[in-house]
C-alpha cells in the first residue's frame, strides 16, 4: 500500500466510523512543484520538508456550532492526520468548509437524509441506489437579472 493509499484509508475509515457510506469521500492528492508553493514571503524550497495543504469539505454531514464539538471534531482529524504528515515533520495546514447540503448530488440523486434507512443501505452496498424522493420535482426558475 502507498503512503497516499494508506493516507485515503485512514481518511475514509473517519467517516465511515459515523455511518457514512464509503463512497462519499473523495481523496485526491496534487503534488505541486517548489517554485508553484509560496508561503508568507518565500517560495518553498526543495531542501525544506514538504508543505502539505489539506482541504477537508463536508456536505453529508455538518459540526454543529458547538465550541466542544468542533474541538472534539478537529481532534479527530488531528488522529488521522498524525501518522501521515505531522510524525514526519511535514508543515501542514487544513481547513473544513460545510457546503450547504441542499446544492448537492450524486449521480443526479438528492442523497438520502444522514442516518436514515437509505443512506444505511447506500453505506452497505457503497453506491447510490434510487429511492422515493430521490429526484426533485422539475422546478421552472426564472431569474430576472434586469
Amino acid at each position: 500500500m502507498t503512503p497516499q493509499q494508506a493516507f485515503a484509508q485512514d481518511i475514509i475509515t473517519m467517516y465511515t466510523e459515523m455511518g457514512l457510506p464509503a463512497f462519499y469521500v473523495v481523496v485526491q492528492f496534487f503534488k505541486m512543484n517548489d517554485n508553484n508553493v509560496f508561503i508568507g514571503e518565500s517560495f518553498r524550497k526543495s531542501d525544506q520538508p514538504p508543505f502539505i495543504r489539506i482541504v477537508i469539505n463536508h456536505i453529508a454531514i455538518h459540526v454543529p456550532d458547538v465550541d466542544a464539538l468542533y474541538h472534539r471534531a478537529t481532534s479527530r482529524i488531528n488522529q488521522v492526520v498524525r501518522p501521515h504528515v505531522t510524525d514526519k515533520g511535514y508543515d501542514f495546514e487544513y481547513h473544513v468548509d460545510e457546503t450547504e447540503r441542499r446544492l448537492w448530488k450524486r449521480n443526479r440523486t438528492i442523497p438520502p437524509p444522514f442516518k436514515s434507512e437509505v443512506e444505511q443501505l447506500w453505506a452497505k452496498e457503497n453506491r447510490a441506489i434510487a429511492y422515493d424522493g430521490a429526484y426533485p420535482p422539475t422546478l421552472e426558475v426564472s431569474l430576472n437579472l434586469e
